[in-house]
């Protein structure tokens, strides 16, 4: 019972993930010079993450829209590097999950509304 209902959560993260990729999103639009400068402070910014975990997916989105270079992370993979950075982080594998690395701290933040307002504010 456990692994049907693991596959029917993947297989409805599959179908979400796809359907959010062929929704267009309106990228905030930027001079060349504006973006290079996002793309300079977003470049310690990473997204630990799950591929079909709709929390995951709407942050994507966000990011998307927001025009954002900023590295998912896989860390669906029980083995995977990621996933056991995240663990021993932050003492869960909970995602979406921000990795923010600035002026040699690193802060790890959790929850999908405050990922998204972190991100709306500072670069919406």
């Amino acid at each position: 019972m456990k692994l049907l209902l693991k596959a029917f959560r993947n297989g409805l993260g599959a179908i979400i993930a796809f359907v959010s990729w062929v929704i267009p999103v309106s990228k905030v639009k930027r001079t060349v010079k504006q973006q290079k400068e996002i793309d300079a402070q977003t470049e310690n910014i990473e997204l630990y993450q799950f591929f079909g975990c709709p929390f995951c997916i709407k942050t994507r989105r966000v990011i998307r829209r927001l025009n954002l270079n900023i590295i998912a992370r896989d860390a669906q993979n029980r083995q995977g590097v990621f996933r056991a950075e995240l663990l021993k982080e932050t003492g869960k594998t909970q995602v979406p999950c921000l990795k923010i690395t600035e002026n040699g701290k690193v802060e790890w933040m959790s929850e999908t509304v405050k990922i998204i307002e972190y991100l709306e504010k500072r670069f919406g």
